[in-house]
């Protein structure tokens, strides 16, 4: 099979300098190794591995090391780093814009700013603020906002913000991150958030983290408590299926299957989770989805690009310019 070429790379993580410098001694991810990155080392990664285009965000912590102004000041400066990036590489780079959550009203002051003013392609938030997970009554205004505008919303996992992280010795993105996937998504669902927002384009990482094969089991939310009756979504499968999912650390013949029964492939997206994932994970990823043997070609082309490209009017416009 030869190998994929146009890709657009939903799952891809830029580190500002400025932004590494404010973060500072804090450990940005609970055990894991705190890469290095310039915008070289992304388009020399996405050169090699057949990537047009990749949209640009920061993970956690986000800006939550930082309290009230000193937060929105620093996604500020961030958003238009990412702006300037996107202009002088307008073909090859998009952005999430970053949101100073969990202060909504600052939160959608920025998402205004970042899409009105920046031009940038979507907002990316964390599966969770504090102890409050993204279900959470108090962040909907923002998520009817982004609806509205029928703009991408990209999850990306944060450090669970309930459990001794010292427990088992191990960085939290190799397991945890799965599980804060799962338990946001559960909040949303179970708090009546995506039947409420059926427009909502939100893109959740790492293949829904255990979501695929939880589903049916997040189905009998009334059978094991009846008091979530009235709260229990009216379709879990097909609410979970509307949803959209990015392929990062997760292109094997271990997570494509149920991942592809869960949802249609015209609601996967491709993902390299770069440079927090190596470039040799970026090859072995690239390699797990131009070989699944559970696509067609055409499937494929539709996950590999054309399902981005429809997500993110603003990037396929410069593709096209």
């Amino acid at each position: 099979m030869s190998a994929p070429t146009g890709l657009i790379d939903v799952h891809h993580h830029a580190i500002p300098p400025f932004y590494a410098d404010a973060l500072g001694d804090r450990k940005a991810i609970p055990g894991v190794d705190y890469p290095t990155w310039t915008p070289e080392q992304s388009l020399e990664v996405m050169d090699a591995h057949g990537i047009a285009a990749a949209v640009l965000s920061v993970t956690a912590p986000g800006v939550t090391f930082l309290d009230g102004p000193d937060a929105s000041k620093l996604a500020r400066r961030v958003n238009e780093y990412f702006a300037e990036l996107v202009r002088e590489h307008p073909t090859r780079f998009g952005a999430f814009a970053i949101l100073p959550l969990p202060d909504v009203t600052a939160a959608r002051e920025e998402l205004r700013y970042a899409l009105d003013v920046l031009g940038l392609d979507g907002v990316g938030v964390l599966t969770s603020y504090g102890h409050r997970y993204l279900g959470d009554p108090e962040f909907e205004p923002l998520f009817a906002e982004v609806a509205e505008r029928g703009a991408a919303v990209h999850v990306h996992p944060a450090a669970p913000p309930s459990r001794d992280l010292a427990t088992f010795d191990l960085p939290v993105s190799l397991y945890e991150f799965t599980f804060e996937t799962t338990r946001t998504a559960a909040s949303l669902l179970f708090n009546g958030v995506l039947d409420r927002l059926p427009d909502l384009k939100m893109i959740l990482s790492h293949a829904g983290g255990t979501l695929p094969f939880l589903a049916r089991r997040l189905t009998y939310g009334t059978t094991i408590g009846a008091y979530l009756e009235g709260r229990a979504p009216k379709d879990v499968i097909g609410t979970l299926g509307r949803l959209h999912y990015d392929i990062a650390m997760s292109a094997n013949d271990f997570a494509l299957p149920a991942l592809s029964r869960l949802t249609g492939t015209d609601h996967i997206l491709y993902g390299s989770d770069y440079p927090f994932m190596p470039a040799a994970h970026t090859t072995e990823n690239t390699n797990g989805f131009a070989e699944f043997d559970g696509w067609t070609d055409a499937e494929r082309a539709e996950i590999g690009r054309t399902n981005a490209l429809r997500l993110l009017p603003a990037l396929a416009a410069r593709l096209t310019a």
